[in-house]
C-alpha cells in the first residue's frame, strides 16, 4: 500500500500502460488500479468481468462501443468526454469503431 501521493504521467505511446498496480503491483494501493488503454481502429479490449470489483472508464480521445453481456447485445456509444461506471459481476468489452486511436483510462477497485 502506498502512504505517498503519487502523481503519474500518462504516456502517449500507442500501448497500455500500467498507472496503479493494486496490492500486488508497483505502484502499491489499498486495492486499486488502473492503466490507460490505447486501442487501434477495430480493436477491443477484448471481453472480461468485473468480477467482485467495480470499474470506471475515463474516455480521452477517440469514439467506440461499450459491449455489455456474454452476447454484446447490450452496447452504448462511448468516447471522448466520457465517462462510464461497470458495476461488480458484468462481462463487458470496449471496441473501437473509428478510424482514430480509443484511448481511456480505466480505474477497478475491490468492493468489499
Amino acid at each position: 500500500m502506498s502512504d505517498r501521493v503519487l502523481v503519474i504521467d500518462l504516456d502517449s505511446r500507442a500501448e497500455y500502460q500500467r498507472l496503479l498496480g493494486g496490492l500486488e503491483k508497483e505502484p502499491h494501493t489499498c486495492g486499486m488500479s488502473a492503466g490507460r488503454v490505447y486501442l487501434k481502429p477495430g480493436e477491443s479490449c477484448g471481453q472480461h468481468s468485473t468480477d467482485d470489483r467495480e470499474e470506471l472508464l475515463v474516455f480521452l480521445s477517440g469514439k467506440g462501443r461499450l459491449l455489455i453481456g456474454k452476447d454484446e447485445k447490450d452496447n452504448f456509444a462511448v468516447g471522448e468526454g466520457n465517462v462510464c461506471y461497470i458495476p461488480p459481476k458484468t462481462i463487458h468489452n470496449v471496441r473501437n469503431t473509428s478510424d482514430k486511436p480509443l484511448i481511456y483510462v480505466y480505474c477497478v477497485a475491490p468492493t468489499e
